[in-house]
């Protein structure tokens, strides 16, 4: 199952937000084992050099903690998963905002649109 990447920003990077999301959303908890290097490798389609990195990453981040012959693993920081879940709706709203003014879409209309939106006035995932 390999997974789309955006040419934007570095592969590894990309994996660093989704477990950070997963993390976010709960389907890793605290104390969950990340997938073996290998076996995260194949599951994204990319090189463990790839995994390796993005797990440095996220131990750097303070998000995760390599135990030696026994994994990697999701530590409890809630004050750290409280600080990037801010700065990640920040970069959304962020580039939201610069889109729309590139539109031309005034502050106030994108109030109004982004309200209707989330009350279910337009179409969109959950």
């Amino acid at each position: 199952m390999s997974q789309e990447f955006q040419a934007s920003k570095p592969i590894y990077m990309q994996i660093v937000d989704q477990i950070i999301i997963d993390i976010l959303q709960g389907t890793q908890k605290v104390g969950d084992k990340l997938w073996s290097v290998r076996e995260m490798a194949v599951k994204m389609g990319v090189n463990p050099n790839t995994i390796q990195r993005a797990y440095a990453e996220l131990e750097r981040m303070g998000a995760v903690e390599t135990r030696r012959g026994q994994g990697t693993f999701v530590i409890n920081n809630p004050e750290l998963f409280a600080t990037i879940k801010l700065d990640m709706q920040r970069e959304i709203i962020n580039r939201y905002v610069i889109d729309m003014k590139q539109l031309g879409v005034s502050s106030v209309e994108m109030i109004d649109q982004l309200k209707a939106f989330v009350e279910g006035g337009e179409e969109h995932d959950d």
